[in-house]
């Protein structure tokens, strides 16, 4: 029986690209996250921001896929944002949150805040 001679794909996935493209950002954010049986309130800095999530200094240690709440106002806004987000990725210090939900408010704010920036990626 002939060995089958099939050949793997040459064709190369970039992992690396995003669904939405990023935006440099710089705000302050504060972080609320289960610690134990209390809340405990970080505040970190926004690096990036898009659609779907922000990247944030944060000088704690949590994992992937812990749920928190973050509060912050986009630059030239006085509306405060209250959203729930899960950690996605970490790298040293800096971690990326996925929005879990978004107002249709907030989605036209951040598509506002967007309007005539260059993405990052």
């Amino acid at each position: 029986m002939p060995a089958s001679t099939s050949k793997p794909s040459t064709k190369q996935i970039d992992r690396r690209r995003r669904r939405h493209p990023r935006y440099r950002a710089d705000f302050v954010v504060t972080v609320s996250h289960l610690l134990g049986n209390h809340y405990q309130k970080l505040v970190g800095h926004c690096r990036d921001l898009s659609e779907a999530g922000i990247g944030i200094l944060l000088a704690v240690e949590l994992n992937a896929g812990e749920v928190g709440g973050l509060s912050f106002s986009l630059p030239g806004s006085a509306l405060r944002w209250e959203v729930r987000a899960v950690v996605r990725y970490r790298r040293g210090y800096h971690y990326g949150f996925e929005f879990l939900s978004l107002t249709g408010e907030q989605q036209s704010s951040l598509n506002s805040y967007f309007n005539g920036q260059e993405p990052m990626d």
